[in-house]
C-alpha cells in the first residue's frame, strides 16, 4: 500500500477520474438546502439528486469531486477511533453513462494501480435481493472480472448492500474491503464481520431505482453510479493505522491538546475519549461557521445541531483543563494549517469563525455555571429521594430557563449513574409548544391549500408578462374555492383564479406579490394575494364583487400600479442596502432572508453583533448617494454558471434554474434575482432606516422605508414633536433644553426620595446589634425589617457590616406580600469558611425561595413571609456548618 498525505489523496482521487472524462464539479455548501429533508449534506450524491433522477447537469454525464459532509446521527459513537461528525467523501458520478462494468473495472485500477493493493487481499460484497430487488449476479460477475477473486465476492443483505436516502434514487450496494492476514473468527467470517481481518475501503451504488414517499419504488430513467469512499477512514488505513486522530486531518491539533492539556494522547481511555470529541466536534464547527452558509449556533434546526456540537467540546475542552484560548488555537490550526490549502473559504472567514466560536464559548459558559447550580440541586433532590431518574419537567426546566441543552443533562446524570427522562421532556416541549400555538392569532388563510389543482391538466400552467407589463389579456383556466375545484365563482365568494397569462408577480424571493383587478366579460375579481402554485402556476387569491367568473373566460387583468412601484423601490433599495452593508460592516454579510412591501424592506443579514449609530448612519447615506447617483437598474438574463462568473452575488439555498436573471445597478451592485425593479435607482427617491435588531445568534434585522413612505414618516415624526413639545409646555425649539431641567428636576427628588427611604428603613429597623451573637468566634448578625426593598436591604447591610468590624449580616424584610433577603461577609469572615452565597441557599427555602451569590455577598427572594423567624433561626445553624 502506499502512503498519502489527505492533499495527496484528494487530488489522486480526482486526477484519477479526470483521466477518465470527469469533470471536477467541485463542492457545495455543508448546510442541505431541505429538499432531501435533511438538514446538511449528509453524502456527495445528496446535492446532486435532481441530476440522478434524469435533470440534464450543465457540466456532463460523467462528474468526481471531494464533498465536506456532515452526519451526526451517531454523535454518540464520537470519541472512539473511526467516528467523526464532518468528514469528506471522496465522489465519482455516471448520470446515464456507463454502468457496472466501467465501474467495477475502475474501482479495482484505482484500489490496486493507485493505491498499491494487492489483489489477493481484496473482497467484495453485492446485494443479495429480496422482495423489492432481484440479487445482484451481474455486480458479481464484473467484480470478478475486473480482478476480484470469485472465492472473495460475497452476497450479502439489503442491511448491507442496498443503498439510498429516506426518498430519491437508490439502488443496490456493492462494498470493496480489505482482507487482513489473520485467521477467520469462525465460519461466518466475512465482509461485515466485526472481528477486524475485513476493512471496508469504499463503495459503489448501481442507482437503478427512485424511492417515492409512501417507500414504493420504480426504475429510474436512468441508469446511475455513485462512488463514495470516506477520505478519513482511506487515509488511516492506507498510513497503516485504524485511527483517523493519527492522520495529518486531525494530528496538529492532538499534538497541541497535548501540550497544552498535559495530557497523553492513548495515555488514558477517558481522557483519549475527550481529546477525540473536542478535536472532532471543534473541526465540524469551524467548518459550518465558515461555510457558504456561515450557518450560527442557534436554538432551532442546523443551529442548534452547531450548538451543541460547540458546547460538548468546550465540555470536554474543561475536562482536559484547557482555557477558551487553546480552544481557539485549535480551531486556527485547522483554518491556517490543515485545511488552508483544501478549504481556502476557511482561511477568507477566518476571523468571522474565530469571533463567533469566542461569542459561543462565552454563551455556553455562562449558561454552564447557572445550568449547573440547578442541576446540582436537582441531583441533590434525587439522591435524597432515593431516585435514580430525572424527570422531564425538571429536565425541562433546565433547558427552558437556563438553556441547558437535553443532551448535556444527560451526560452528567449519567456520570452521577441517573437517568433522564426524556419522553417526559418532549412532552413538556409539546406541552409549551402547545401554548405558543393557541397564543397565536392564526386570522389569514390562503385559499390554496394544498392539493386543491392537483386534478388540473398538467398542460395548464400560467406565463408571467409582468415584468415588462403591468396589464395583459387572458384566460381563466382555473378556479377554486377554499377546498376544491369549481367551473365558477359568484358575487361574494372567495377563492382562487388561475390565468393562462399574468402581469401579476407572485410572492417569490421576499417580495410580496401584488394586487388588483380581474375582469371578465360577466364578472369582476378583486385581487388581495398573489401565490406559487405547483407545476407552473401563478394563483390569484380574492374575492369576486360582481357578476360570476367562469373557466374558460377572457380576461383583463390590471395590477396595482401605485403598489407594484412602492414594492419595486422597496425591492430596488434593499439590493443598495445588502451591498452597503458589505462595505461598512465586511464581506461576511450575507443575506438571511427579505421582505418587500408596498410599505416597506425588511432585511436580515449575517452580523454577529449590534450595529452602531455610526455603521447605521454610513450604510444609510450610501444608499442615499448611489440613488441620488439614478444609476440604470439594468436586468440579463444568462446561464446560471456565466451569472457566477460574472460576480452576481446568489442566495444561498435558493435554487436557481438552467438561467438566471442577473440585476445590476452599475459597478455597485449585482445581484441573481427573479423580482421586480425600477428602471433607475432616482425612481425610489429616499432611503430612511427605521429601525435595525437582533432576530436570532448572529442575524440581524433592518427595517426601512422608501420614496413617499419617507416623508410620511417624517411628517408623522413632525407631528409627534410638536404634541410632545405641546406637552412639556415649551416651544419646539427649546423642548430639549426644558427636558433637561425636568430630568435634573427628577433627579434631585429621586435622590430626596432614596434619603427618606434609607432613613425610614434605618428607623424601623432600630438599634439591632444587641442582637449579635458568635458563632464559632464569628459576629453574626441575623435580623429583619418590614417594607424594605432589596436595595434599601443592601444599604442596611452595609452600614451593619461596618459597626460589625467583622462577622457575617443577614437581613429579610418582608414587602408586598414576599421576601427580600440579603446576606454579607467581612473578608474575615470569609477566611474562617463563611459564604454568603451558601448561606442564603440554606435558608432561601424556609421563605419558599432559592438565590445565591458570591462568598462576601448574596441574595435572594421568597414568596412566604411568614417563614421569615425560622430563616433567621437557622442562618446561625449553616453558618456553625461553614465554619472550621
Amino acid at each position: 500500500m502506499r502512503q498519502f498525505t489527505s492533499n495527496e489523496l484528494r487530488k489522486a482521487w480526482k486526477q484519477f477520474y479526470i483521466d477518465r472524462g470527469h469533470v471536477d464539479v467541485g463542492a457545495v455548501s455543508l448546510v442541505s438546502d431541505g429538499s432531501t429533508g435533511v438538514m446538511f449534506n449528509v453524502a456527495g450524491m445528496q446535492p446532486l439528486m435532481p441530476y440522478l433522477l434524469g435533470q440534464k447537469h450543465p457540466l456532463g454525464t460523467r462528474l468526481c469531486n471531494v464533498q465536506g459532509c456532515v452526519r451526526t446521527n451517531d454523535i454518540d459513537s464520537v470519541g472512539d477511533k473511526s467516528h467523526v461528525t464532518f468528514f469528506e467523501m471522496l465522489g465519482s458520478w455516471s448520470l446515464g453513462d456507463y454502468f457496472k462494468k466501467e465501474r467495477c473495472q475502475w474501482s479495482f485500477e484505482l484500489l490496486t494501480q493507485v493505491f498499491g493493493f494487492d489483489a489477493d487481499h481484496l473482497a467484495a460484497t453485492v446485494f443479495a435481493g429480496d422482495e423489492n430487488a432481484p440479487r445482484d449476479e451481474e455486480g458479481a460477475q464484473y467484480r470478478i472480472a475486473s480482478g476480484f477473486k470469485k472465492e472473495n465476492v460475497y452476497y450479502l443483505p439489503a442491511d448491507d448492500n442496498w443503498w439510498g436516502l429516506e426518498y430519491g434514487p437508490c439502488g443496490p450496494d456493492s462494498e470493496m474491503f480489505y482482507i487482513a492476514d489473520r485467521p477467520d473468527c469462525g465460519p461466518n467470517c466475512g465482509p461485515g464481520c466485526d472481528c477486524g481481518k475485513y476493512t471496508e475501503l469504499g463503495n459503489d451504488v448501481f442507482m437503478q431505482y427512485e424511492k417515492h414517499h409512501d417507500g414504493h419504488l420504480t426504475p429510474l430513467k436512468q441508469k446511475n453510479v455513485d462512488t463514495g469512499w470516506g477520505l478519513e477512514r482511506i487515509l488511516a488505513f492506507l498510513n497503516g493505522t485504524r485511527d483517523v486522530y493519527q492522520t495529518d486531518l486531525f494530528a496538529p491539533v492532538i499534538a497541541y491538546i497535548e501540550e497544552a492539556s498535559g495530557v497523553k494522547y492513548n495515555a488514558d481511555e477517558k481522557m483519549t475519549r475527550s481529546m477525540r470529541i473536542l478535536a472532532d466536534h471543534l473541526r465540524t464547527g469551524v467548518m459550518l461557521i465558515g461555510d457558504e452558509a456561515k450557518l450560527l449556533p442557534s436554538n432551532t434546526g442546523a443551529g442548534y445541531i452547531l450548538r451543541r456540537l460547540i458546547r460538548r467540546a468546550v465540555r470536554h475542552g474543561r475536562t482536559l483543563n484547557m482555557t477558551t484560548e487553546q480552544l481557539l488555537h485549535i480551531a486556527a490550526i485547522y483554518i491556517d494549517e490543515i485545511y488552508a490549502e483544501s478549504y481556502p473559504l476557511m482561511k477568507k472567514n477566518r476571523e468571522f469563525v474565530l469571533t463567533e466560536l469566542q461569542k459561543e464559548i462565552a454563551r455556553f459558559e455562562s449558561t454552564l455555571e447557572n445550568g449547573m447550580k440547578e442541576l446540582q440541586k436537582i441531583l441533590e433532590q434525587k439522591r435524597s429521594e432515593g431516585k435514580k431518574e430525572i424527570d422531564g419537567k425538571s429536565a425541562f426546566y433546565l433547558y427552558d430557563t437556563f438553556g441547558f441543552p437535553l443532551e448535556l443533562t444527560v451526560e452528567l446524570a449519567q456520570e452521577e449513574n441517573l437517568t433522564v427522562d426524556e419522553e417526559g421532556f418532549a412532552a413538556a416541549m409539546e406541552e409549551q409548544k402547545q401554548k405558543a400555538r393557541e397564543g397565536q392569532n392564526f386570522s389569514q388563510k390562503l385559499t390554496t391549500a394544498a392539493g386543491v389543482f392537483d386534478g388540473l391538466d398538467e398542460k395548464v400552467t400560467s406565463e408571467f408578462v409582468g415584468y415588462d407589463a403591468l396589464t395583459a389579456e387572458g384566460k381563466v383556466v382555473g378556479l377554486a374555492s377554499e377546498t376544491e375545484l369549481v367551473k365558477s365563482l359568484n358575487e361574494g365568494e372567495t377563492g382562487t383564479l388561475i390565468t393562462d397569462v399574468t402581469p401579476f408577480y407572485a410572492t417569490m424571493g421576499g417580495q410580496k406579490g401584488d394586487f388588483g383587478v380581474i375582469r371578465t366579460e360577466n364578472g369582476t375579481f378583486e385581487v388581495t394575494e398573489t401565490v406559487k402554485i405547483a407545476g407552473g402556476r401563478i394563483g390569484h387569491v380574492g374575492k369576486v364583487v360582481s357578476g360570476t367568473v367562469t373557466v374558460g373566460d377572457k380576461a383583463e387583468l390590471a395590477v396595482d400600479t401605485d403598489n407594484r412601484k412602492s414594492v419595486c423601490k422597496n425591492h430596488s433599495a434593499t439590493h443598495l442596502l445588502q451591498k452597503a452593508l458589505q462595505i461598512v460592516l465586511g464581506d461576511h454579510v450575507e443575506q438571511q432572508g427579505s421582505y418587500q412591501d408596498g410599505a416597506r424592506t425588511r432585511f436580515d443579514f449575517s452580523h454577529g453583533q449590534a450595529m452602531t449609530a455610526e455603521e447605521l448612519a454610513k450604510v444609510e447615506a450610501l444608499v442615499n448617494e448611489k440613488i441620488a447617483e439614478d444609476i440604470a437598474v439594468v436586468t440579463d438574463v444568462m446561464n446560471i454558471e456565466d451569472a457566477k462568473k460574472s460576480g452576481a452575488m446568489a442566495l444561498f439555498g435558493e435554487k436557481y434554474g438552467e438561467t438566471v436573471r442577473v440585476v445590476s445597478m452599475g459597478d455597485f451592485s449585482r445581484e441573481l434575482c427573479g423580482g421586480t425593479h425600477v428602471k433607475h435607482t432616482g425612481e425610489i427617491g429616499y432611503f430612511k432606516i427605521l429601525s435595525e435588531s437582533g432576530v436570532a445568534a448572529g442575524v440581524r434585522r433592518i427595517e426601512a422605508l422608501t420614496g413617499a413612505n419617507v416623508m410620511a414618516y417624517y411628517q408623522a415624526m413632525e407631528e409627534s414633536f410638536n404634541k410632545a413639545a405641546a406637552a412639556a409646555k415649551a416651544t419646539p425649539a427649546a423642548l430639549i433644553e426644558k427636558i433637561q431641567h425636568m430630568q435634573a428636576d427628577l433627579k434631585t427628588l429621586t435622590a430626596e426620595n432614596e434619603s427618606l427611604k434609607a432613613k425610614m428603613a434605618q428607623s424601623a429597623l432600630g438599634d439591632v446589634l444587641d442582637q449579635v451573637v458568635e458563632v464559632k468566634g464569628t459576629k453574626l448578625l441575623a435580623t429583619s425589617v418590614d417594607g424594605v426593598d432589596m436595595n434599601g436591604l443592601r444599604d442596611l447591610g452595609d452600614q451593619l457590616k461596618d459597626k460589625l468590624g467583622e462577622g457575617v449580616v443577614v437581613l429579610l424584610s418582608a414587602q408586598d406580600g414576599k421576601v427580600n433577603m440579603i446576606a454579607m461577609a467581612t473578608d474575615g469572615a470569609v477566611k474562617a469558611g463563611a459564604h454568603a452565597g451558601n448561606l442564603i441557599k440554606g435558608i432561601a427555602a424556609l421563605v419558599g425561595g432559592g438565590g445565591g451569590g458570591r462568598p462576601n455577598m448574596a441574595q435572594a427572594g421568597g414568596k412566604n413571609p411568614a417563614g421569615i423567624p425560622a430563616a433567621i433561626a437557622e442562618a446561625s445553624k449553616v453558618l456553625e456548618g461553614q465554619l472550621a
